[in-house]
């Protein structure tokens, strides 16, 4: 883990050291992945961060990395999908850190299962992980923003929606979810001065790729015309370039980094079907 986060903190990155200097940046699903990349640059770049997720070990790691490293972080460990939990851990922050400016929601995930055979109990849990507790959590912050007359920014991760992707019909209806409110709370929100915007990363090389069969994963480099995965830190620093100043005119917005994946590329997450693989 500590090779990961100091390969992470060495990262180059294009955006000066202390530009969210004076900043609260709040990331959920810091503790591993997108999440967790995106709370270590804005941490390298001056903003005081909170990461929260399910497990405090998790979080734990991360904030003692950065903290040796002279960086402010805390992490808080939430049930996000429980509503309840989210206006807990609001107050928290609020009395431990101070009213976070930005927001990346990056908590979620889901797992491959072709939709036929898709329990209700498996499309539920996604639908709830991916689309609620994001919800739940833009909808907080923008309530705090308002009471306190103050704007803020939301980035949410989502998946690339331009093309099915077999094996996650779950997760697809949850962040086109996202999407839809997205755009919608972009207008509504506007007079507020708070913008709402999206990531949409292609194949990314964390640990959600585990739970992939072994077929499926060997076929991902043929994904996108690069032949590879993204990065963590490749996605982090379009997360951080939407929430910055320089991203201050855009919002209602999803900025695709998928290396070229909606163009050209076949990703089959449960596996290719035998109807689909060439003669």
């Amino acid at each position: 883990m500590s090779e990961l986060l100091e390969s992470l903190w060495q990262h180059d990155t294009a955006f000066r050291s202390d530009l969210f200097a004076g900043k609260v940046a709040l990331v959920c699903g810091g503790g591993s992945g997108i999440g967790r990349a995106t709370a270590v640059l804005f941490a390298r770049l001056g903003a005081t961060v909170v990461i929260t997720g399910r497990t405090q070990e998790k979080l734990d790691a991360v904030v003692d990395f950065a903290v040796k490293k002279g960086a402010r972080m805390h992490g808080f460990a939430a049930q996000l999908r429980e509503h309840e939990q989210v206006v807990t851990l609001f107050e928290k922050i609020e009395a431990e850190v101070g009213v976070p400016d930005l927001l990346v929601n990056s908590a979620g995930g889901q797992f491959p299962q072709d939709a036929i055979d898709l329990s209700p109990k498996g499309w539920n849990a996604v639908i709830t992980n991916n689309l609620n507790n994001t919800w739940f959590v833009m909808q907080r912050a923008a309530q705090r923003w308002r009471d306190l007359k103050r704007g803020g920014s939301i980035v949410n991760v989502i998946v690339v929606l331009e093309r099915g992707m077999p094996g996650v019909a779950h997760t697809q209806a949850a962040r086109a979810g996202i999407v839809g409110a997205m755009r919608t709370v972009a207008v509504e929100w506007a007079p507020l001065g708070i913008r709402v915007n999206c990531v949409a990363p292609g194949l990314t090389a964390s640990e959600g790729l585990d739970v992939y069969p072994p077929e499926a994963v060997a076929e991902f480099p043929l994904a996108n015309p690069f032949k590879r995965p993204g990065t963590p830190m490749e996605i982090a620093e379009s997360c951080v370039f939407l929430s910055a100043p320089a991203a201050s005119f855009i919002t209602g917005e999803t900025l695709t980094v998928d290396g070229g994946g909606k163009l050209w590329g076949e990703l089959w997450l449960a596996g290719r079907p035998e109807w689909y693989r060439t003669p």
